[in-house]
């Protein structure tokens, strides 16, 4: 049923759409001087909408969907908006409208629509905070501490609207049945159910998915100390089998590779023209004059499905054998005067927008190492491949996050490992543009392992 006792979630999206094509047709009426054009707009653009919308999921946003998740979401809808948008003027050229004009009014409907999906969802959460309306009641079967985590986090955070009715534990010197949950479960008319896997057996797992199934019940497992069920899975068929895949990499997809390749290159591209190009001679005639040796330094790296590619620098060592052999260590003496200031505000990578340009790399990902410690970490560091499923960035989560420069333990290396398995299984257009910012910031700042 679309319209749910008691969660109004079957209202939501109705308005949700109205409101959205109410702003995106009212403020497109000033544009138009012809009634049956503007008619012809209003048609071709809430059907484009509607079509794209359900395309990208923009309205499959639930209580427990994180902001970044939303912003993302609009960055989509917002960027095949103005294709739309541009393609209806280009259609009727005769409307003879300013290209200005036209931007402004996408641009205007894309914030507004912004502020009124982030109202609604922010009021939904002081909605359930406030006047205890749109709550689920909810059971948690299974004691451990997962159980006990989420159990927590019921209690916590109202805002979500989950009401906590009881915790069972099946194993306890009071320990009861999971047919007594369930009885409860009816009694108490619970919408949802969350049941840790290690506390069920086979025999009881099928009966609990069962039950949910013949009673209309949400039921939800809690990964527990099975590895797999921990991972980000992709569920997918082949005809009728169903088939699950250890993680989803969101980059894969055709959109997304889009959107982040067109990011790369227009950033790289910026930084090229704006930056590199005067400041390439004015530092390479300073670099040449403290020491000889070429103004670039090159090194191989492994990158996308560890092939391997020449990185590019600018120079902050005196060549040396060792340059491709070890890591530079603080007070270096290999490193010049100058190094020393490119190195510490992160201007000697400013060459590697080349390799972004040339599609070798990205702005964001996992840095790439020098291919003798890629071998070396290969070997020692578990899942330290999975980091060449998606090109090598400049920068990246794990730099921003307190794990840049040089590597002194495993520890350093295992949590920047666990960092670059998060971002590419978690990635969005958002994500790149706060860790970049945050990149820019922390440069300015100076960082202590910048040396």
């Amino acid at each position: 049923m679309i319209f749910k006792r008691g969660r109004y979630s079957g209202f939501l999206r109705p308005i949700s759409y109205a409101i959205d094509l109410l702003i995106i047709n009212g403020m497109a009426y000033p544009l138009f001087d012809d009634n049956v054009v503007y008619l012809n707009y209003v048609i071709f653009v809430s059907l484009a909408w509607i079509l794209m919308a359900l395309r990208s999921d923009f309205y499959e946003i639930y209580r427990f969907t994180r902001v970044t998740n939303i912003f993302s979401l609009i960055a989509k809808q917002g960027i095949l908006f103005f294709l739309l948008v541009f393609a209806f003027f280009g259609f009727y050229k005769d409307l003879d409208k300013e290209p200005w004009a036209i931007i402004k009014y996408a641009s205007l409907v894309i914030l507004y629509i912004t502020l009124a999906k982030l109202g609604v969802y922010y009021l939904l959460k002081k909605y359930r905070v406030l006047l205890k309306g749109n709550l689920r009641k909810v059971v948690i079967i299974g004691l451990n501490q997962k159980t006990d985590q989420l159990r927590k986090f019921f209690v916590e955070n109202p805002e979500y609207g989950y009401v906590l009715f009881k915790t069972f534990d099946l194993e306890g010197p009071e320990g009861i049945t999971l047919d007594e949950c369930l009885e409860y479960v009816d009694e108490k008319n619970i919408d949802e159910i969350y049941s840790s896997v290690a506390k069920l057996n086979n025999e009881e797992l099928t009966k609990l998915i069962d039950y949910a199934d013949n009673n209309l019940k949400i039921l939800k497992f809690l990964p527990d100390n099975k590895e797999i069920y921990s991972k980000r899975l992709d569920f997918t068929y082949y005809g009728y089998l169903p088939i699950l895949s250890l993680r989803k990499i969101p980059i894969d997809e055709p959109f997304n590779k889009f959107v982040k390749r067109s990011f790369d290159i227009f950033l790289s591209l910026f930084i090229i023209l704006s930056i590199l190009s005067w400041l390439t001679p004015l530092l390479g005639l300073i670099i040449k004059l403290e020491s000889r040796g070429p103004v670039f330094f090159k090194q191989k790296r492994n990158g996308l499905d560890y092939k391997e590619f020449y990185c590019y620098k600018f120079r902050s060592m005196r060549p040396n054998p060792e340059a491709h052999l070890y890591q530079i260590r603080k007070n270096d003496p290999r490193v010049t005067r100058i190094g020393r200031i490119i190195r510490k505000t992160s201007i000697d990578e400013l060459p590697q927008f080349i390799n972004v340009l040339k599609g070798e790399m990205s702005v964001v990902g996992p840095r790439p190492h020098m291919v003798s410690h890629t071998h070396m970490y290969a070997e020692r560091i578990d899942k330290f491949m999975v980091r060449h499923f998606i090109k090598p960035g400049i920068t990246g989560l794990a730099q921003v996050s307190g794990y840049r420069g040089e590597v002194e333990d495993d520890n350093h290396i295992i949590n920047r490992v666990k960092y670059d398995i998060f971002y590419l299984e978690n990635w969005s257009l958002l994500m790149d543009i706060k860790i970049v910012f945050q990149t820019v910031y922390n440069a300015l700042r100076g960082e202590e392992k910048a040396y």
